[in-house]
């Protein structure tokens, strides 16, 4: 369907024109000729006046800004560098126009083409302009594919519009169907699951969607052209991978297998799937998918190579869903997790764990690691770096500019028998120095409460001491906790619990409070409590430091968390636990040994002994492309949600990653001068943990960093990005701003209840039914000229309103 765009003040409208003629009189009007004349000779400001038109749009009723219905037809910009140039694509377009499915060609102003051409149903504009690309070999702008996207148009001669199709004046599908190819291609977006290689997803004003398909064409048969067919398993864990792909349509596709009209992009689907199990392997797929209703071999190949060029977003929840029925349809025995075939169950969590270098992590870190599994490497990493945080108490650390200390909040989940439990020793050998220091004080208390208990009755009572300990349990009031917090002497303090259900149940009633603290805790700002009674506990803490982890099951942190609004959720650090549903059991569990226990005091031992500011250059360019990254990334599919969250999760990485470093500094001195002599090393050379933490900034710590962001947003969004939407869009949330008036009252049923076209004496009518006889003229005039401010009615020429 073919547009014309026509502007109301700043706001874009659009009109259907209907037939060849109309267009063609629009396009060879005087004022558009004289308008194209200047353009062509350099005026930018007559090209900007030249007939405007959009051929992406599938139905729209006016108002062109929030259109969400796309149509059967997409364009395409192909610029050209002179006219020998120009005429040879033009040459080309025409020879390959039944390929690319051309409906119309047209010489931009600037001399290069504009092709549109019929859009393959269930694929996205960006995935069409890829393939005619291809097809043609020419560069292409990746940034050219929104819906609204509006074309400056040229004369109706043959020169300037050599090619139109008459297909172009009418929209095959309905209102309904293009409004649901809208929705099921958004999506698919948000999956990322758009059949094109990962560059296409980059601004790029020249890109060359065919050097990177025949770089992975090329990457594939090197990888695997020693590999006879015959090497790769038939089965997957004992099941058959014809069983596997038959289960995979019967819960996906309702037990209809491709045909011709959605091979294409279910035969992708399926290789996007299948290759989380086939070891991202072009002849292994090439294997094991079947071609569907006829699919020619080569083409179905073309999509196993472009399923293998797309980005990475996780194990899938279809092939999980899969793999879990053919399960539970064979028997128990026949499920074997065989360490000989490929992969683990959650490609995910595998990947994020498999990513940080194990063996290259310093001493301490890769003690935790070996004591847990390294299956639990990441809960284990993100469990430990708020103790780690909390001993190295005087580092400050400049992030974006803003100094803080190592303040860190972690929530390790996991269903039961997952593993959470092996944890808890590991905590307790970073903590133990502590712990003793703490159980000296609360001796002293214990001896005051004693005394006191005996001077019940006497006059002079014992003075209570004021003592730091460390270690908080989260078993205690919003009071004593706060009064606690007062006492740390200005350093951090730590709370850990294996159950989180504490929290949830402790402070059921006050899990304001303890949001507020936590939060406040992360960004180590002033804390205040005061209460008018003498006995009551009354704090003024200047920086609120307090380090906490938590383990626990899904549903418990959903009770922890309760508000995803208020910014504790993007605070929380939150590792998963791998699904052990259908693991074996080890024949050498994993436990901590002394030996790994000693090894993680020494670190914790010197930790404490660090004082000052740091500011590390390379650690914060990498959270900066990081974040660069993630924004660019989201801005193509206007995810707004993960947008937000990587803020935060950029700090929080940089935080977590600077304990692995300094880790890393304990672990040289001690092998340079031993656990003595990098003692007093730290303790007569002050600054050296500053010289050497800037050293550590190498490649590994770096590569760390991007596995703990990447790993800490796709935990925060997988519990969390249907709670975060969902709350944003509540009417309870006032400070959400969407494109949609928020309805609250009485005068929102009142415009609910009017006709579209409505009179005063209407308005007054059902101010009256809704409001009662107390209603008066200048209530409903007053109201009246609120709509007309908001946007929501206006007034016509015979004093009637009309709402917009």
């Amino acid at each position: 369907m073919i547009y014309r765009i026509y502007y109301e003040g700043k706001r874009k409208f659009a009109l259907p024109i209907k037939n060849r003629e109309e267009l063609m009189a629009l396009r060879n009007s005087q004022q558009n000729l004289d308008n194209l004349s200047k353009a062509r000779q350099g005026d930018v400001k007559a090209k900007s006046d030249l007939l405007q038109l959009a051929y992406n749009i599938g139905h729209v009723n006016g108002l062109i800004a929030g259109c969400k219905s796309i149509g059967s037809f997409f364009f395409h910009d192909v610029d050209c560098y002179d006219n020998e140039h120009s005429e040879s694509i033009k040459k080309l377009v025409l020879e390959k126009k039944d390929e690319i499915g051309l409906r119309m060609l047209e010489r931009s102003a600037s001399g290069g083409w504009h092709l549109v051409c019929e859009r393959r149903p269930g694929t996205t504009i960006l995935e069409n302009q890829v393939h005619v690309a291809t097809i043609l070999k020419v560069e292409m702008d990746t940034g050219a594919k929104d819906l609204q996207r509006v074309v400056f148009s040229t004369s109706g001669s043959e020169e300037d519009l050599p090619f139109l199709d008459d297909c172009l004046f009418t929209e095959p599908m309905s209102v309904e169907e293009c409004e649901a190819e809208y929705e099921r291609l958004r999506e698919r977006q948000r999956r990322g699951e758009e059949e094109v290689p990962a560059g296409a997803k980059k601004s790029n004003k020249h890109y060359r969607p065919w050097e990177d398909f025949e770089v992975t064409e090329q990457r594939n048969h090197e990888s695997t052209k020693s590999v006879s067919p015959a090497s790769f398993p038939t089965h997957y864990h004992g099941i058959p991978f014809t069983d596997i792909i038959r289960k995979y349509w019967e819960v996906n596709n309702r037990g209809f297998e491709p045909t011709r009209g959605d091979r294409d992009t279910l035969t992708y689907q399926l290789a996007c799937d299948l290759r989380h199990i086939c070891g991202r392997s072009f002849e292994w797929l090439d294997q094991v998918i079947p071609c569907y209703d006829g699919f020619p071999l080569e083409e179905k190949r073309a999509k196993i190579r472009s399923a293998l060029a797309s980005e990475f977003n996780g194990f899938p929840q279809r092939l999980r869903n899969t793999l879990s029925a053919c399960a539970g349809s064979m028997d128990n025995g026949k499920w074997i997790m065989d360490n000989e075939e490929n992969t683990a169950d959650d490609e995910q969590l595998s990947i994020f764990n498999c990513q940080l270098s194990i063996k290259r992590m310093p001493q301490g870190i890769k003690d935790s690691i070996d004591a847990v599994g390294p299956q639990l490497t990441m809960p284990v990493v993100t469990a430990i770096c708020p103790c780690i945080g909390m001993l190295a108490t005087g580092v400050t650390l400049d992030v974006h500019g803003q100094k803080r200390g190592l303040n860190l909040i972690s929530y390790i989940a996991g269903d039961f028998a997952s593993g959470k439990g092996g944890i808890d020793p590991v905590v307790e050998a970073w903590m133990s120095e502590v712990v003793a220091l703490d159980k000296m004080y609360q001796m002293q208390e214990a001896e005051w409460r004693a005394k006191k208990r005996a001077a019940k009755n006497k006059k002079e009572q014992p003075e209570e001491p004021k003592l730091p300990v460390r270690c908080l349990t989260l078993n205690n009031t919003v009071a004593n906790l706060a009064e606690r917090l007062a006492n740390t002497e200005g350093k951090h303090a730590f709370s850990f619990t294996p159950e989180a259900d504490t929290v949830a149940q402790k402070w059921k009633s006050t899990m304001s409070d303890f949001s507020i603290m936590l939060r406040q805790s992360y960004d180590g700002t002033k804390y205040e409590r005061e209460a008018r009674s003498a006995d009551a506990v009354n704090v003024h803490i200047d920086k609120l430091l307090w380090n906490v982890t938590m383990c626990g099951t899904p549903d418990a942190l959903y009770r922890v968390v309760s508000n995803y609004t208020d910014g504790f959720q993007s605070r929380i650090a939150i590792a998963r636990t791998p699904d052990n549903t259908f693991a074996p059991l080890e024949e050498k569990p994993y436990v901590l040994t002394d030996r790994q226990r000693e090894r993680i005091q020494q670190i914790a031992h010197l930790l404490p002994l660090m004082f000052g500011e740091v500011v590390l250059p390379k650690l914060e360019a990498k959270g900066r492309e990081w974040v660069e990254r993630v924004r660019v990334e989201t801005m193509k599919n206007d995810d707004r949600i993960r947008a937000r969250q990587r803020f935060r999760v950029c700090v929080t990485a940089q935080r977590m990653t600077t304990c692995l470093m300094l880790c890393k500094v304990c672990e040289t001195l001690i092998q340079k001068h031993g656990l003595s002599g990098a003692e007093s090393q730290l303790k007569q050379r002050p600054g050296l943990w500053k010289e050497m933490l800037l050293k550590a900034q190498t490649p590994t710590m770096l590569a760390a960093y991007d596995v703990i962001a990447d790993s800490l947003l796709e935990n925060a969004l997988y519990f969390f990005r249907d709670r975060i939407e969902n709350a944003f869009q509540s009417r309870d949330y006032a400070g959400y701003v969407s494109g949609e008036r928020q309805k609250r009252g009485k005068n929102d049923s009142i415009f609910e209840r009017l006709d579209p076209q409505f009179t005063f004496a209407q308005a007054m009518q059902h101010s009256v039914a809704v409001k009662g006889a107390g209603v008066n003229q200048n209530t409903v005039r007053q109201m009246l000229k609120n709509w007309r401010k908001q946007g929501l009615v206006v007034l016509e020429e015979n004093g009637n309103y009309r709402k917009l």
